[in-house]
């Protein structure tokens, strides 16, 4: 269950904010604007612009799938200096090439999990609690917030963006 939790749904998520950047990018354009207002963007005058958003989904999804399968350490590992468009679908690209690299074998023992961070100061979640009570939400609030800056900016966007294909049966 986590592996689909996590790795299944962080993946399409990614994918989904991939193509929501492609809707920025033709926004700009038809509208001509530079792009970079809008990765610029933020909210709240206290609120990470765009780019942090998209950053911080990223790293929520590489980190929280290694932290789950107990190899943190081997999580890519990103400057944060992404400053274009191009350079924000690269490192969504690469953390989805990271996700496809985890099976649901990695993930047999990541319930029981301790997992820690160094800003939660020595306490611990097991691997359940980390996912559902912290990774899921995470990944949600920032790519959220980065379709929400979008979309306070004009970018046609809609739920259907957010959601993304849905498996359908008839």
């Amino acid at each position: 269950m986590l592996y689909d939790l996590t790795v299944v749904q962080f993946s399409k998520m990614l994918n989904n904010l991939d193509a929501i950047l492609d809707k920025a990018e033709q926004a700009a354009s038809a509208k001509k604007y530079d792009v970079a207002v809008l990765l610029n963007a933020r909210l709240a005058p206290d609120q990470f612009n765009f780019i942090r958003q998209v950053q911080i989904a990223c790293d929520t999804a590489k980190l929280g799938v290694a932290r789950l399968a107990g190899v943190a350490d081997s999580a890519p590992k990103h400057a944060d200096t992404e400053s274009t468009l191009p350079e924000l679908k690269t490192r969504i690209a690469e953390t989805l090439a990271y996700l496809k690299t985890f099976t649901p074998a990695d993930f047999v023992e990541a319930a029981e999990r301790q997992i820690s961070q160094p800003r939660w100061e020595g306490k611990y979640l097991t691997g359940f609690e980390f996912a559902v009570q912290h990774a899921v939400p995470n990944i949600y609030f920032h790519i959220t917030t980065a379709y929400a800056i979008l979309r306070h900016n004009g970018v046609d966007v809609g739920k259907k963006d957010y959601l993304g294909p849905m498996p359908y049966k008839s």
